[in-house]
């Protein structure tokens, strides 16, 4: 007989945590103001990074040792702590950054294996904030060095959206080794031009005495600029660009370039069939985007392929619309309430754990498309008897309403009150209310959003910018579906 009591064994150790009597490690954070006790044979034997810390340090007269690290906040660290010593990490109900930031300090204490679930979440969960915050990610990623992961799902966006990062203001603050990984990618969709003129401007911008006239510099100068972008000359393709931009972009630094090499790309220009000393790189291959194949069923009895394009540009919080042709997204229907049915609970049952979801529905009796994203995981296990449900925070939700027939213009409403985004419904209600936005929700007191006039949309705009609909009516529909966005 082999059995586990790993609850008991955690709830006893997250017990021993709170247990002040017999601690003998302090661990300061948030530059000193706060504190936290804890014992030193389990830090070191669940972290290495305890582990070295503590044989460096010399304990005070009562034998206590104190580890600093200023730069880490009390919330993060409390849930480090517990994790360390119970095994158990709570993040319902937190901001996407908030699990960033966590990722970030976890790998600094080297805890491989929640660094790695944390990853993992953001990859497969959080894709949308990851996008919207892009830089931030991949500038971040790369200073650390240790997301791999991450890493290759940064790298396989830019690669067809380089203006990511090439396009960004804060270009200039790049780390070296995430250039050099974007400067390796064989399929970056962007000339090979405008990529070394990126390149160049990057190596200067790191060596802000240089004169801004290229006239002007001495030789010293063009050295300093060598010595800077001696790590990624070797992957521009030279030999991939045309001779006129050889002539324009690449000749008034040929000072920074190896002479051999140079002395190849002027043999190259004028005999192209001749070969070379230097290496020559291939030239970077373009995408083929195919298109998914056609199916007899539609995609979505309510909205179009237009409407997702638009949903998508603003989840991504673009000023200017994806095209049908560009979709960033693929969009799964997880329900549909013509072959689901429009029983609340039903809603329920099939979104419970799905997060990244859209909810559009069709009201009865008029052209009007209305719906919400929900950035997180829709929950249906709520199940205390003192209350109706419990908010969800979000700075990333929104709710919409579509252009559509008689109605000219879509309306974007996204949430102001974070902390009242959205309501996850009390078990002992999910027969009558399905999801709830805010402002927005879907509700029948006869368990069918269509056979009763429950359903709502506040004209106010309490919790969201603006009304999505004119009418303060409650109103019945004819259709609702569900679907999730998969990146």
């Amino acid at each position: 007989m082999y059995l586990k009591f790993f609850d008991k064994l955690s709830q006893n150790f997250i017990e021993l945590l709170n247990d002040k009597d017999d601690y003998n490690v302090i661990i300061e954070v948030e530059n000193k103001e706060k504190s936290f006790t804890a014992h030193s044979n389990i830090l070191k034997f669940r972290s290495t990074y305890f582990r070295k810390e503590l044989e460096n340090i010399h304990p005070n007269e009562n034998n206590i040792k104190t580890i600093v690290k200023s730069n880490v906040s009390s919330q993060i660290f409390d849930i480090i702590l517990k994790y360390i010593y119970g095994g158990i990490i709570n993040l319902e109900n937190v901001e996407t950054r908030f699990i960033f930031d966590l990722m970030l300090a976890v790998n600094e204490f080297e805890l491989d294996e929640l660094t790695n679930k944390l990853e993992t979440h953001l990859i497969d969960a959080e894709a949308s904030w990851l996008k919207t915050y892009f830089f931030l990610v991949y500038r971040t990623i790369f200073n650390v060095n240790n997301f791999k992961n991450l890493e290759n799902f940064c790298n396989d966006i830019i690669t067809k959206h380089p203006g990511l990062i090439f396009e960004n203001s804060d270009f200039a603050s790049l780390p070296e080794s995430a250039l050099i990984s974007l400067l390796k990618q064989d399929n970056l969709q962007m000339e090979e031009i405008k990529i070394w003129d990126y390149a160049i401007n990057w190596a200067i911008s790191q060596n802000p005495a240089l004169p801004k006239n290229l006239e002007e510099w001495s030789k010293e100068d063009f050295l300093t600029l060598k010595t800077t972008s001696q790590q990624f000359l070797p992957l521009i393709r030279y030999f991939h660009i045309s001779n006129t931009d050889i002539i324009d972009k690449i000749s008034p630094y040929k000072m920074i370039l190896d002479k051999q090499l140079w002395k190849d790309i002027k043999l190259h220009m004028a005999v192209p069939d001749r070969p070379v000393k230097s290496n020559v790189l291939p030239a970077r291959s373009v995408l083929v985007t195919e298109l998914p194949p056609r199916t007899e069923e539609p995609f979505s009895t309510i909205i179009s392929e237009q409407h997702i394009a638009e949903i998508s540009t603003w989840i991504d919080r673009k000023t200017t619309n994806y095209s049908t042709k560009n979709i960033p997204y693929k969009f799964e229907l997880i329900l549909n309430g013509t072959t689901d049915g429009f029983a609340p609970q039903t809603f329920w049952n099939i979104c419970h754990g799905h997060a990244n979801t859209v909810v559009v529905v069709k009201v009865k009796g008029t052209d009007e498309i209305l719906g919400g994203y929900n950035p997180l995981a829709w929950d249906n296990t709520f199940d205390n008897p003192h209350q109706g449900g419990y908010l969800v925070k979000t700075k990333d939700s929104f709710i919409f309403s579509l252009k559509n027939g008689n109605i000219q213009n879509s309306i974007l409403s996204r949430v102001k009150k974070h902390e009242n985004a959205l309501w996850m419904v009390n078990k002992i209600y999910q027969h009558k209310d399905g999801p709830w936005f805010g402002d927005f929700h879907l509700s029948s007191d006869v368990s069918d959003f269509t056979l009763d006039n429950r359903n709502y949309c506040n004209v106010k705009g309490e919790y969201y910018e603006k009304p999505i609909r004119t009418s303060s009516d409650r109103f019945s529909i004819v259709n609702y579906e569900v679907f999730k966005r998969k990146f």
